[in-house]
């Protein structure tokens, strides 16, 4: 049965996967990748931007973020922004473009970064879990209001159910890949 409501939940359920999935792009693991740098926001002509807007950001090689300002003249403020972002990794400026070397992880920095993992995971748990309990009350209110006949309600709620569990699976198999990279050494 593809009824709206369900279509509404699993649509709100994938965009909180895909929000919980970015989040763990953001954690790294001794492996550079722009996307630990590509959504800090900098100050720049009067206003706020992405850096992935500002500037290119490449990964010349897996220790080291090389990031480019399309214009010059920004390059402080993209200093300021990284050192603002508390990424655990110190921005070097070189003239036109901005180095940031990761170091090696040590066990207790991995291990946090697992907990961080967890709390993400948790989140996405809660998003996905709030969405079911709003289509939950949403079948209810339509059976209330005699939109729904009962048998098509307690249908609804199963599928609602079944939905939920799967993507609270997908979650915890995200995690549990994010944390076996952040432990492989």
């Amino acid at each position: 049965m593809n009824h709206p409501i369900l279509t509404d939940m699993q649509g709100r359920m994938k965009k909180a996967l895909d929000h919980t999935l970015q989040e763990f792009g953001t954690i790294h693991t001794g492996k550079a990748s722009p996307s630990m740098v590509e959504n800090v926001m900098v100050e720049a002509y009067g206003t706020s931007m992405r850096l992935r807007d500002c500037a290119a950001i490449t990964t010349p090689d897996p220790r080291l973020i090389q990031i480019t300002p399309w214009d010059k003249s920004i390059i402080r403020s993209i200093e300021k922004a990284l050192q603002a972002a508390n990424l655990g990794i110190n921005p070097i400026v070189d003239g036109s473009l901005i180095r940031m070397p990761l170091p090696e992880l040590s066990r207790e920095r991995r291990q946090e970064f697992v907990k961080i993992a967890h709390r993400l995971a948790e989140e996405g748990h809660v998003s996905i879990r709030s969405t079911r309990r709003d289509s939950m009350e949403t079948a209810k209110k339509q059976l209330k209001d005699g939109k729904l006949s009962e048998d098509d309600a307690k249908r609804i709620e199963k599928d609602i159910q079944v939905i939920t569990d799967r993507f609270i699976k997908d979650v915890d198999a995200h995690l549990a890949a994010k944390e076996k990279e952040l432990t492989t050494v």
